[in-house]
């Protein structure tokens, strides 16, 4: 099948742009049945308010192999055991204890979280 370019028009912004056969052949070749409905700026800026990923992306990885998430919303406490000041990936609500990260892991490995009943990792 012989595709040619097609101008269509931007949901966004409302401009008209260039559907080349080239995009047309790779949207075939991946089985994708509808053709773009924003301009290559607005699927760009889209993509970037979202966190990247998407089919025309490298996939959601970066060249050093890891993965690219957004970065995190992170929000300042104060640890209810040692009194310094943190931040941590959730907002506090106020009615149970927030902790810093030495005094999570030191409350971690001397509480039976993941011990006793027999369901930690290291059973299997």
């Amino acid at each position: 099948m012989s595709f040619e370019d097609k101008t269509l028009t931007c949901r966004d912004c409302g401009q008209e742009f260039i559907w080349t056969a080239g995009e047309q052949e790779f949207y075939q070749q991946r089985g994708l049945v509808n053709q773009p409905g924003r301009c290559p700026d607005c699927r760009r800026a889209r993509k970037s308010q979202q966190g990247g990923g998407g089919y025309a992306s490298a996939g959601g990885y970066s060249a050093g192999g890891g993965y690219e998430r957004p970065q995190r919303q992170m929000y300042p406490a104060v640890c209810s055991n040692c009194g310094k000041e943190t931040q941590v990936p959730f907002q506090p609500r106020g009615d149970k204890p927030v902790y810093c990260s030495d005094c999570f892991a030191e409350r971690r490995q001397t509480s039976s979280y993941g011990s006793g009943g027999g369901y930690g990792r290291d059973r299997y």
